[in-house]
């Protein structure tokens, strides 16, 4: 029996799924987490062979220990894994002290964790890059933003989201910024791209491969969501553009992956950019080597007809799966900010658009930034569909 260890199996609240079908693959699933086992989901507690809990997971002696402790008692660890981005230093780190195989180790870290040296990996797959300055004075980065042009986008090299992100329009902002950002933080200043988000989100296998594909556009800045306080949206496609599945691919290629389940960010471009394409061009923006966050899996089982999660441990555990995938449609999830004064109550949007709700929940406050904080998820056959519902849900009284 395979050995998996799970980083932090509660959170997000649906990576118990993850623990679920693995265990149904007949792999022995060990959690390491610091929520107290009593505390645990029930589902999730169905799904661990055992749990260890510590008092921090940022310790990383206490994390060691539990390793440790559980490769005395079942012997070799075939995989180590959070599929979380927070964690995936921490999950490299592990990896690398134990010889656990499979996964990225320590010296992988820099060219899937750091932006800077992501642009080379980009450009060996063909794609376009921003052009970027890594952060040191002042007029240093005012002879870059007057070479590209304000606005210019800052923020740190190995960051998570859309946190500590600057969008600098003048050079009273870029004195602001040098003044204000963190210290002993590297950050990487990038001209501004005027273009939508188009994600290339895939279960790849050993071999490089992709077992499953999809992809989901984000149509505004996150950065402007989370530094405007704004609502938030982003859909599933219902069939992933050629283009895009073209660039994912070679950039798994590029990058080596395998045994993943990644989620890589491309710009489509909105406007002709001199140096970069024309409008609806597809160029690099970053790479994420795990699942997209938040519920992004389920809405991808809810425009697919399918379950990702059963893919991906079908793929740990036999490196196939013959789960098919089903009928498609866009699915769109809409993220209400508290303190906007919307046209539709909660109950105008279950009565119009109850039959294609898929989920409705309260958002986590640690995602709550760049997600909003009252979700909406729901399905629909048309494009024209899934925007009357975004117009409609959005839409606050003046």
């Amino acid at each position: 029996m395979k050995n998996f260890i799970f980083i932090s199996p509660n959170f997000p609240t649906n990576y118990w799924m993850f623990c679920r079908e693995l265990k149904n693959n007949d792999l022995n699933v060990l959690g390491i987490g610091d929520q107290p086992y009593d505390e645990l989901n029930p589902d999730l507690k169905a799904s661990l062979n055992e749990y260890y809990k510590v008092d921090w997971l940022e310790n990383y002696d206490e994390v060691y220990r539990a390793v440790a402790y559980f490769i005395h008692k079942y012997g070799r660890i075939d995989w180590l894994e959070s599929n979380n981005e927070y964690w995936l230093e921490r999950d490299a780190q592990l990896r690398t002290d134990f010889n656990i195989n499979s996964g990225f180790h320590v010296s992988d870290i820099p060219r899937i964790k750091f932006k800077s040296k992501m642009k080379e990996f980009y450009k060996k797959a063909g794609l376009a890059v921003a052009r970027h300055h890594m952060v040191d004075t002042l007029e240093g980065c005012l002879s870059f933003a007057e070479e590209v042009g304000y606005p210019v986008v800052a923020k740190p090299d190995n960051g998570v989201g859309a946190s500590d992100t600057w969008k600098i329009e003048n050079p009273a902002d870029m004195k602001e910024f040098i003044d204000k950002k963190l210290e002993n933080v590297s950050y990487i200043m990038e001209e501004f791209i005027n273009g939508a988000v188009n994600s290339y989100d895939a279960i790849i296998d050993s071999n490089g491969e992709p077992m499953f594909e999809t992809g989901n556009v984000t149509p505004f800045s996150i950065m402007d969501i989370v530094n405007n306080a704004d609502n938030s949206i982003y859909y599933i496609v219902k069939e992933l553009p050629e283009d895009t599945r073209k660039a994912g691919r070679a950039t798994v290629k590029s990058f080596g992956v395998k045994s993943r389940f990644i989620h890589f960010e491309f710009f489509r471009l909105l406007e002709d950019h001199e140096g970069l394409g024309k409008k609806g061009d597809i160029m690099a923006l970053e790479v994420n080597m795990r699942p997209c966050g938040g519920f992004t899996p389920d809405m991808i089982n809810f425009a697919h007809s399918t379950n990702v999660y059963k893919i991906w441990a079908d793929m740990i555990a036999f490196d196939k799966s013959p789960l098919p995938v089903g009928e498609h449609a866009f699915c769109a999830f809409a993220g209400r900010r508290d303190g906007k004064d919307f046209v539709m109550t909660h109950e105008d949007i279950m009565e119009k658009y109850g039959e294609n709700m898929k989920m409705v929940e309260r958002i986590p406050e640690v995602l709550s930034g760049a997600m909003g904080n009252q979700m909406y998820v729901a399905t629909f056959a048309s494009e024209e569909e899934m925007n009357d519902f975004y117009n409609k849900l959005l839409d606050c009284r003046s």
